[in-house]
């Protein structure tokens, strides 16, 4: 488990590099440390999977560049863009219907038809989007069970020792306080919240 303390361009393209090559990543995003793969790597996003300690057949939540990117993995009305322009970037992530043959691993969506997707509001992921042009899972580095955190020693600590372990932790320091994304809801006939 490499550390990179994040203080050049070169970082962000050996994370970038990495990525492409299947290997998991801690990165800092506009809400708490998170767990980062390729999203089209089967293998990636199940090593990410055993260093979670994901039990079950929970669906992890993608980070995407921009709108046309979503629509090419969820089924997105007018009316639902409308209110994805208003809510991203930033920190909310959406469920919408997955649209099929999308062309990712079904191990992503656990055991439902459904996808949640957010723009972060982050350089450092924006960025790494770009370069690779590919959606990045955005689930938050911390080992299931254990609180999701904004400290870097805690996110370092939670992995250390462990045998399953991300590849490379980007370490900008701690982060402003803040908690994971809301997520909302868009498949029935109105918003509903599931996480405040």
């Amino acid at each position: 488990m490499e550390i990179l303390k994040i203080n050049s361009k070169n970082a962000v393209e050996k994370a970038a590099a990495l990525i492409l090559k299947g290997k998991v990543l801690v990165c800092p995003t506009d809400t708490v440390y998170g767990l980062i793969c390729d999203t089209t790597n089967q293998k990636a996003v199940k090593k990410l999977i055993k260093i979670k300690k994901r039990l079950g057949k929970k669906p992890i939540p993608i980070f995407i560049r921009d709108i046309e990117m979503a629509k090419k993995i969820a089924e997105i009305s007018k009316t639902q863009e409308e209110f994805l322009e208003k809510v991203w970037p930033g920190k909310v992530t959406v469920v919408l219907r997955q649209r099929k043959n999308c062309g990712l691993p079904e191990i992503l969506f656990g055991d439902k038809k459904t996808i949640g997707l957010r723009i972060p509001d982050y350089k450092l992921i924006n960025q790494l989007l770009l370069i690779i042009s590919r959606p990045l899972t955005g689930t938050s580095a911390n080992i299931s069970g254990f609180p999701a955190s904004t400290k870097i020693k805690n996110v370092i600590k939670q992995f250390q020792d462990k045998k399953f372990q991300p590849d490379l932790i980007l370490n900008v320091g701690n982060l402003k306080p803040s908690r994971p994304s809301k997520v909302i809801d868009l498949t029935g006939s109105k918003p509903k919240i599931l996480r405040k």
